[in-house]
């Protein structure tokens, strides 16, 4: 095989496909209003184009995408030709537009669907869905909480990919910290207010291709009250239509982007609002309330990081799966310990070592796609209730996993796509094989839409003792549900009291903690807030692989439509899991008990 050629798969479809109709069942969302319209056929047909359209378009421009990064120039953003391809054809397919409302220009699809189409297209080349992806987060903030004349003056053109959206939060002066945003906006009597200030680390913040870009920019009315109480939301186009149709230069100037470590086809700028004194902005909404409404899109967010994060990590898999089955590389061991020369050699699937890397990347790619799957579904039961019961339930249970979707895909799929790189030894290292660019590309998704730092400190601060700790109890009644069927199946019954005996491990791990949070000494209950996310995501994620185990012991003894041979192989990455990374839970849990507080700064502290 040409060393520059590309691997020949970037995600195994019969595994998607599985989970998402057999293990998720979405035939069972059919039956709501909402969804009434499609069948299994017709979302079948709507993912095997989205495959279609992905190894057409996107899979062969990854690895050119990356020796060729966007970059700026003269005021403007100059993008990958494929950028237009992937907003006005995907914005043809309805890519963007699938899951909104009819009335809205949408097809009403379930967010799983959609979910599953978009992990496709993740896989096959993550610099391109960004894109659509936050053009739809926009237009979903316009659609839901905007007026009717900012619908109908912006969000068509959006949906159709004709024009780009964003998401403007971060400022030079204010990362991760809302409360310190300056951005300011000053009303007038015309009905738009004027916005002045910069915006940093805006993902498809410019482009060369399409004719407009539409930002959702949070920012200050002059007398607002501080921190995070007085901050509004606004649509700030890069160009505003006039009356005549046409457009008019906003103000809004591209200052510089920024030449990342990956992802470097996925643009990244630093955004001028007002820098002539000429930016209009039209405000979402009420004053003031401009971060609650962020923070409503902020799971479908974080969800969608946490399926890029897993779509990178089995692009990866298969690349180095690949590479295993045909690489010849030593012998194996005889019975007396010794390699025997004259044997030929053996391909390095066969050792192992190696076999143990590779199972690694299939527990952590299956189990959190399985994971984000999951999290989709969640959101479109919420989205569907017919009761305020089961709204609640739904909603808790978003709320207690999300930090977790997002955290795990990007921390345990960085250390998978490690693994992949290493099955390929010195290859791995060397930019004629594409595993080092996939390293560098999910390094960000730690960093996407709030840290694991935060995703933690989320986690153990807000979600565990959310409506006095009902969301964690909602989630381990689902978890002892899973426990309870594999306990009655014969070879799932160890599993099952292994998953038990994690879930209380977390109760006691929580009584250990509480009572810092108990007297108020917030500071050292989250101190190891990551350390905790680290621990819970394991089981949670054992908990996919229970389910998952579950469903293939008794696929394969229906005879289910997969074969024999995929079904043993869901179990073998099952056992894999409980075997290799749950135990990890002990050692960090032994972190949690610990009773020093290492990391806490005291006045009498040793310099670090």
């Amino acid at each position: 095989r040409d060393r520059n050629s590309m691997a020949e798969k970037y995600v195994d479809v019969d595994t998607l496909k599985y989970l998402l109709y057999d293990v998720h069942n979405l035939e069972e969302l059919l039956v709501r209003d909402r969804f009434q319209d499609h069948d299994k056929e017709s979302l079948d047909m709507f993912i095997d184009s989205v495959k279609e359209f992905a190894d057409r378009e996107l899979f062969p421009y990854v690895k050119e995408m990356d020796e060729h990064p966007a970059y700026h120039k003269d005021g403007k953003v100059f993008v990958h030709d494929q950028v237009k391809t992937m907003m006005h054809k995907g914005g043809e397919m309805g890519l963007i537009s699938a899951p909104f409302n009819y009335e809205d220009g949408g097809m009403q699809i379930p967010f799983l669907s959609h979910t599953a189409a978009t992990y496709i297209l993740d896989a096959a080349n993550n610099h391109l869905p960004g894109y659509a992806g936050l053009t739809q987060g926009a237009a979903e903030l316009i659609i839901h909480f905007a007026t009717k004349e900012l619908n109908q003056a912006y969000v068509p053109n959006m949906l159709t990919g004709q024009w780009g959206g964003t998401m403007c939060l971060t400022e030079p002066q204010a990362g991760s910290s809302l409360s310190d945003i300056v951005t300011k906006a000053t009303p007038t009597e015309d009905g738009f207010y004027k916005i002045s200030g910069q915006k940093i680390f805006i993902s498809g913040g410019d482009n060369n291709f399409t004719e407009n870009v539409v930002h959702l920019v949070l920012a200050r009315i002059e007398g607002a009250p501080k921190g995070t109480k007085g901050i509004s939301l606004f649509v700030v186009p890069k160009n505003r239509p006039t009356t005549s149709g046409a457009l008019e230069f906003n103000d809004v100037t591209t200052v510089a982007d920024f030449q990342k470590m990956g992802q470097r086809g996925y643009c990244t700028t630093h955004l001028g609002f007002g820098d002539a004194d000429d930016c209009k902005g039209w405000i979402v909404g009420e004053p003031n309330q401009g971060l609650k409404y962020m923070f409503l899109m902020m799971n479908s967010a974080r969800i969608a990081v946490g399926r890029g994060a897993s779509a990178i990590a089995s692009a990866a898999y298969q690349a180095s799966l690949q590479y295993a089955n045909e690489r010849p590389q030593g012998r194996k061991l005889s019975s007396d310990g010794k390699k025997n020369p004259a044997e030929k050699q053996a391909l390095i699937i066969e050792h192992p070592d190696v076999r143990r890397m590779l199972l690694m990347q299939k527990s952590v790619v299956e189990g959190s796609m399985s994971l984000v799957f999951l999290a989709a579904k969640y959101y479109d039961i919420i989205e569907t209730a017919t009761s305020p019961e089961e709204k609640e339930k739904y909603n808790l249970l978003l709320e207690m996993i999300i930090p977790i979707v997002k955290t795990y895909p990007s921390e345990a799929g960085a250390a998978a796509v490690n693994n992949g790189l290493q099955v390929l030894g010195g290859y791995g290292f060397c930019a004629d094989f594409i595993l080092q660019q996939y390293y560098r590309d999910i390094r960000i998704s730690a960093l996407y839409e709030g840290t694991t730092g935060i995703q933690s400190q989320d986690l153990l601060g807000r979600k565990v003792t959310m409506s006095n700790g009902k969301a964690l109890q909602l989630l381990s009644a689902e978890i002892m549900i899973t426990i309870n069927e594999a306990k009655e199946i014969e070879g799932l019954q160890s599993y099952a009291n292994t998953l038990e005996a994690k879930l209380q491990l977390t109760q006691k791990v929580l009584g250990h903690l509480m009572p810092h949070a108990m007297k108020g000494d917030y500071e050292r209950y989250l101190a190891d807030a990551s350390i905790f996310m680290e621990f819970f995501s394991l089981i949670v994620v054992g908990w996919t692989w229970l389910d998952l185990g579950v469903n293939a012991t008794k696929a394969m003894s229906a005879d289910g439509k997969y074969s024999k041979e995929f079904y043993e192989s869901k179990i073998h990455t099952m056992k894999y899991f409980f075997t290799y990374e749950l135990p990890k839970t002990s050692g960090l849990s032994e972190i949690l008990f610990n009773t020093e507080s290492i990391t806490i700064k005291k006045d009498t502290e040793p310099v670090i």
